[in-house]
């Protein structure tokens, strides 16, 4: 799949396993790779972390494209979703959890009109999106054929759903955990579900209406007893249970 951003001619690889270990998940052991891409389009570095079952095969299956909520431009941020993404590993898919704010870059707009101010930093997000989709078909053609999942917490969701609304043809769902700013996509493909915590509303419209969700199939389902931060590895057990089972239940179209 040539990436909306038209990155084919892009350096796929600056860095590769810079570090791998092994995560135990359930009976099944889940590989851990992170390295760094070189997006030479936008000369942007671009930190991931790979999640896969350890195989000697080119990878196979599912693809799961993670982005993180806003931490501050804190390295290592997209590690913070690890049991999210180790679950999906040990299903099958092959998860890559992009780093998308680097130490330089400028911090987050927390006031003001945060929808327009917070517009390049979502720009940039749903472009690191496309590139990181391109680069993992042009290594490993096979994975994502027939299901590609976008993934996104509050400010990540925002991006995933940037993505999801231009190139709805490259993904099969989308799902957010809290995403506050952009409104999910009025439309039936990708399937959409969105995840919402107990104590952070989003702004007016970017939930769809009870008639909207009907029309479209879009899913959105409240947590009690889940709140914003505690979306991430924050949660503890039984919060990251409900989380998993709510997401693979409606993956498997349960």
């Amino acid at each position: 799949m040539r990436s909306p951003s038209g990155c084919s001619s892009i350096v796929l690889l600056l860095l590769w396993s810079l570090c791998g270990q092994v995560v135990a998940q359930a009976d099944t052991s889940v590989r851990v790779d992170t390295t760094t891409w070189m997006d030479s389009t936008r000369h942007r570095l671009i930190p991931i972390a790979l999640y896969h079952l350890p195989t000697d095969t080119v990878h196979v299956g599912p693809l799961a494209i993670i982005s993180h909520g806003w931490n501050r431009n804190l390295p290592d941020t997209y590690l913070k979703y690890s049991y999210l993404a180790e679950r999906l590993a040990a299903h099958g898919y092959l998860v890559v959890s992009i780093q998308h704010e680097l130490p330089g870059d400028e911090p987050l707009a927390m006031g003001g009109d945060l929808f327009a101010l917070r517009a390049p930093n979502r720009e940039r997000g749903a472009a690191t999106i496309a590139f990181v989709i391109d680069a993992v078909k042009h290594r490993w053609p096979t994975v994502g054929q027939d299901r590609t999942i976008l993934i996104g917490h509050s400010n990540g969701g925002d991006m995933s759903v940037l993505f999801a609304e231009r190139h709805p043809e490259a993904i099969t769902e989308l799902i957010t955990l809290d995403n506050r700013r952009v409104p999910l996509p009025r439309m039936s493909r990708p399937r959409i579900l969105s995840l919402r915590s107990s104590d952070a509303p989003p702004d007016p419209g970017v939930l769809p209406t009870v008639s909207e969700q009907a029309r479209y199939g879009i899913v959105v389902v409240p947590l009690a007893n889940v709140k914003h931060h505690e979306m991430s590895d924050r949660a503890d057990p039984a919060q990251r249970e409900l989380l998993l089972q709510t997401i693979l239940r409606w993956l498997d179209g349960r």
